[in-house]
């Protein structure tokens, strides 16, 4: 039964090992039609994700066989890192007809990595219009709501009645593939609010637009932060966000799916930068995700060395008590664990925008407190350990008090750390983790040493 879950889990995502195989096959024979009947029923995410899963010969064998087959909505599934790769084997017209028909925020998120030439293979694809705004779109700062924009929008002058907007929306204009709002302007193309598709179908034709607007409206500058817009939009619960220029003149809109993408993009970012790899994926080559990892590397080995170099400071009280020896590494990973703890629920209120100036005294004064209980219950525990194990309950006494001492620091550290280093203007998820570790270790190395030096000898 467990089996036939898997099986059915697998299928019901869309991609199972026998269809990769399959396509492998079809590749491998040279069988252009038989990766069509496998591949054409398939939503282009499924196809980027089996593109994903086989190595670069396979990838490279495979658009050399399928001639025609890439689009562009499966390039925009791709893991930007396999974009380039795929860009670079696809025939000129072969990328012409995958770009054209993308929406223009599609396109710039396909061609605002690549280099110069590539960028311009894609640009030289599209009609002139369409690259007119895709350059505009690409003059806006990177992580800007003008950068990330879609340009084809419904507008509606704001006098306008339901029948005139249904009579507009079914002549023969160009409509965008997708959108859920029409938005009034005033006549200088001012946006002053927007209506949803299912108020306009649902109203007499003589209903006036500009009663049936909704209270969520609210407008964001090109230059405006597109995370602010993505945490707007969850915030109050929009469906579409108007980006505008300097006079306030509508010129692109950010859509719920964009933004939930954009969020749930850099909350893996977070993740992999606290756990120090950088924005590497399964298909980055091993060179590439070598060089990732290695400066991370490096400075948590020169960490490890200031935390050796505290232990040096006392090698004849470890020397004349070898427990001390046996119970360090306990103290110190009790309080890199708890600095962790606290140091990941930072990271996440940051960047949600959670922790502010007005409850980060709140928020630390908890981490702190919650450090001094935990602290507390697990130095009865250590203390009763060093009793049972090596009989000294003075032993039990200063690896407990280190454990208070250092669990107290490490909520400490781990919430004002990653506070300090984003005041600076340094990511602290890519930062902090280096940081929190050093100060516990060497705080409790420290405190537990200094302690047993002390009391102990």
């Amino acid at each position: 039964m467990a089996e036939q879950l898997e099986i059915n889990e697998d299928e019901a995502f869309g991609i199972t090992d026998r269809l990769v195989s399959d396509v492998l096959d079809a590749v491998q024979a040279e069988d252009s039609d038989a990766i069509d009947t496998l591949l054409d029923p398939l939503h282009p995410a499924d196809i980027a994700h089996l593109i994903e899963q086989i190595d670069s010969r396979d990838r490279r064998d495979l658009i050399t066989v399928w001639k025609g087959g890439m689009d562009g909505d499966t390039l925009s599934e791709l893991d930007e890192s396999l974009r380039e790769e795929i860009i670079e084997q696809l025939a000129p017209a072969d990328l012409a007809e995958a770009v054209r028909e993308l929406e223009s925020d599609d396109v710039v998120d396909l061609v605002e990595y690549l280099d110069d030439d590539q960028q311009e293979a894609v640009l030289g694809a599209l009609d002139a219009g369409d690259r007119v705004v895709v350059e505009q779109a690409l003059s806006y700062p990177e992580e800007s709501a003008g950068r990330h924009m879609q340009s084809e929008l419904v507008r509606a002058p704001e006098h306008w009645t339901v029948g005139d907007a249904i009579d507009y929306l079914r002549s023969d204009v160009v409509l965008p593939e997708q959108f859920y709002h029409v938005i009034l302007v005033d006549p200088r193309l001012k946006a002053t609010g927007y209506v949803t598709l299912g108020r306009i179908l649902s109203h007499p034709r003589d209903t006036a637009l500009d009663t049936l607007t909704e209270d969520t409206f609210r407008t964001f500058h090109v230059t405006q932060d597109v995370e602010e817009v993505a945490q707007a939009i969850n915030h109050y619960h929009m469906i579409t966000a108007p980006v505008v220029d300097d006079d306030d003149r509508i010129v692109g809109v950010i859509t719920i799916d964009d933004a939930m993408a954009f969020l749930e993009e850099e909350a893996e970012e977070d993740i992999l930068r606290l756990a120090g790899v950088g924005e590497g994926s399964l298909s980055d080559r091993v060179i590439e995700t070598t060089k990732q990892r290695f400066p991370w590397l490096a400075v948590n080995l020169l960490t490890a060395i200031f935390a050796s170099l505290v232990i040096s400071l006392f090698e004849e009280t470890i020397a004349g008590l070898v427990a001390l020896a046996v119970l360090m590494p306990i103290v110190a990973s009790m309080g890199g664990n708890a600095g962790t703890q606290s140091l990941t629920v930072a990271v996440r209120a940051i960047a949600t925008r959670d922790l502010t100036a007005a409850n980060v005294w709140r928020v630390i004064r908890r981490e702190v407190l919650v450090g001094l209980i935990n602290g507390l219950i697990f130095a009865v525990v250590m203390g009763v350990v060093g009793i049972l194990w090596f009989g000294s309950p003075m032993l039990g006494a200063v690896i407990g008090v280190a454990m208070v001492i250092n669990m107290v620091i490490a909520g400490l550290a781990g919430t004002v750390i990653p506070v300090m280093l984003e005041r600076i203007g340094i990511d602290p998820a890519l930062a902090s983790g280096a940081f929190v570790t050093t100060v516990t270790d060497v705080v409790g190395f420290f405190a537990f040493l200094g302690l047993a030096a002390m009391w102990l000898l």
